[in-house]
């Protein structure tokens, strides 16, 4: 009886954390049919009432079972899990990686950070280098950066026509409905900083003789381009959340905070997918190894 009623508390204790964080996940959205999201609507240092010493500590429990649910998704072998990152130069990108999915086992996870395109990549369509890196089933792929360079940076320093550019926000829906179709579910995270925290944050690399090398002068002349990037950002959002591929707009500023609301968005996701360990082979079951 003391285990039926352990395990009857377990499964209330996981509906509850789902409830909790399908309404934090919400807030975090930007929902398909709005189309009109805009980076005013949200607080880029947002804590949500967290205190960072509960944050960091509920942060080691939850990818606990994010290590969990990771060797269950390779053991199943019947989804993926594409989480694309997408920010500003500063925004976190690289810490994001290193505490949320750092811990994770790197047999089953795979990270690719785009840069700009080069010799073969540039003799093919946009997508062509991404589709190579989608997750195969059983795996989680997390992309630093992404197709969405082709939206933002393109547009923004006009390396297409804009009748081009405008063109791929439908090529970018279909081609996450077609991933989407044959397994692989879809996470966009949109790392949200302030232009006064990005000037920050520039300057400490600079200041830092151990974080110099991560600064370029041209991270400069982007900076210039800070109203006309936002603004890129904002329609690709609106133009590419989908029931099948959402947004998440998540307040960077904090990096605890940042980290947490990373880990609950996948962890929410695994939780979805629900992965299943296959059944036992009969032939193995009362084998002895001797």
């Amino acid at each position: 009886m003391a285990a039926q009623g352990e395990s009857a508390n377990t499964k209330k204790t996981a509906k509850q954390i789902e409830s909790r964080d399908r309404k934090f996940l919400e807030r975090l959205a930007v929902r398909p049919d709005d189309k009109k999201f805009a980076f005013k609507q949200r607080r880029p240092d947002h804590t949500f009432g967290w205190e960072r010493d509960q944050a960091e500590q509920e942060l080691s429990v939850l990818l606990l079972d994010i290590d969990r649910l990771q060797q269950r998704l390779a053991a199943q072998a019947s989804h993926g899990l594409l989480v694309v990152l997408q920010a500003i130069d500063a925004a976190g990108k690289d810490g994001t990686v290193r505490s949320v999915f750092g811990p994770l086992n790197a047999a089953g996870v795979r990270v690719t950070s785009f840069k700009a395109p080069t010799g073969a990549e540039l003799a093919h369509d946009y997508l062509w280098r991404v589709h190579a890196e989608a997750p195969a089933k059983g795996d989680i792929a997390v992309w630093n950066r992404s197709h969405y360079e082709d939206v933002l940076i393109a547009r923004v320093k006009n390396l297409v026509p804009e009748e081009r550019w405008h063109r791929r926000y439908r090529h970018i829906r279909e081609f996450e409905r077609m991933l989407a179709d044959e397994g692989t579910h879809i996470v966009k995270i949109n790392l949200h900083i302030s232009n006064a925290e990005q000037r920050d944050r520039l300057q400490a690399r600079i200041d830092d003789p151990d974080k110099r090398w991560k600064f370029r002068l041209g991270d400069l002349d982007d900076r210039k381009l800070w109203p006309k990037y936002m603004k890129a950002y904002e329609a690709a959002i609106n133009e590419t959340s989908t029931a099948s591929a959402p947004w998440y707009v998540v307040p960077a500023e904090h990096k605890w905070v940042r980290n947490l609301a990373v880990a609950r968005i996948v962890h929410h996701t695994l939780i979805q997918i629900d992965p299943q360990l296959p059944p036992d082979d009969p032939a193995i079951l009362g084998v002895v190894v001797k």
